[in-house]
């Protein structure tokens, strides 16, 4: 039966899983373009810190919603929403398929899903106070008022997403109700895409948190250090990139660069750990687990076919 909908292929998983490499071959055999779901990806500045692929990595295929604003601006789930959804047509209208790529479960639920975001109101003034707070001390204080002011969405945060509680707290205290009642009110909203969602993994976790370890030693040799202390003026967003606020203290002399760098090792896996968390809610997702295949080419064989029996591609597949 034929769909009005569009196809779009999403590939998910923890930070370091491989998802680029996959995406691009998928992008190169499937005949498509890669637009990144990473909420740090956005920014200019970040490079090395947010291991953006490199030009040899995308092999040709067209990536977007890289390198889209400066670290000084302010950015949000929704402005990326507005982003991604026109580059999302103008993909399909020119015959290729739509490959959303990234780790940032937010940004890919809102768009998949067609979430609608009300305009709630900000302040910068009570989000510039927590924002001091968590800094200097740690977010447990704040995580405790939000399980009293909206005990909903502290369910469904981790108390290390420090920009998560950040936001829940202002919306509350800005807006006058939970932020959980905007969600709840946006998934009434049907989607109008038909999307097949591979989820990239390891059976065995060492090998993920090994990867993450060595991805750590190779930003700091390859220049991660002056590109953070290059940086001399940062919004609130990007203010929570982790690699910036983890060796920050090592660029202003309070911490030594091996208590820095085990820091952001530590913090890189406990994200990893949520980005799974999150991905393994929607049980819609096919799983994958690099390490059960010899290669990049034996692991895309078999998501190939999990792509093509999904039915999503329908009628634009040959």
């Amino acid at each position: 039966m034929k769909s009005d909908k569009i196809p779009v292929i999403c590939v998910v998983g923890p930070t370091a899983s491989g998802k680029t490499d996959l995406a691009v071959n998928i992008a190169k055999k499937m005949s498509g373009e890669i637009i990144s779901a990473d909420s740090m990806q956005i920014y200019k500045e970040f490079n090395i810190s947010t291991a953006k692929p490199t030009l040899k990595q995308m092999c040709g295929i067209k990536h977007h919603c890289i390198d889209i604003v400066s670290v000084k601006e302010n950015f949000s789930v929704a402005k990326y929403v507005s982003f991604a959804e026109k580059i999302i047509k103008d993909i399909f209208s020119i015959g290729k398929i739509p490959i959303l790529c990234g780790g940032t479960g937010l940004y890919i639920d809102s768009l998949i899903k067609n979430i609608p975001f009300e305009k709630g109101k900000t302040n910068i003034s009570i989000r510039n106070r927590i924002i001091n707070y968590i800094n200097v001390n740690n977010a447990g204080y704040f995580f405790d008022k939000l399980k009293k002011i909206d005990p909903s969405s502290a369910k469904k945060i981790n108390i290390h997403d420090h920009k998560r509680i950040c936001r829940a707290i202002e919306f509350y205290y800005t807006n006058g109700y939970p932020i959980y009642r905007q969600v709840e009110n946006s998934l009434k909203s049907k989607s109008c895409y038909n999307v097949c969602k591979i989820g990239l993994n390891f059976k065995d976790r060492n090998i993920l948190y090994d990867r993450i370890n060595k991805r750590v030693d190779f930003m700091v040799k390859n220049g991660i250090l002056d590109e953070i202390a290059s940086i001399k003026d940062i919004g609130d967003t990007a203010k929570f990139s982790i690699g910036y606020k983890e060796l920050l203290p090592f660029i202003n002399a309070e911490s030594s660069l091996k208590e820095c760098t085990e820091r952001l090792k530590m913090e890189t896996r406990r994200y990893a750990k949520r980005q799974i968390t999150w991905f393994k809610r929607d049980l819609s997702t096919k799983w994958f687990n690099a390490d059960e295949y010899e290669n990049v080419s034996n692991l895309f064989c078999n998501v190939q076919k999990c792509i093509l029996d999904s039915g999503i591609l329908g009628h634009v597949s040959k």
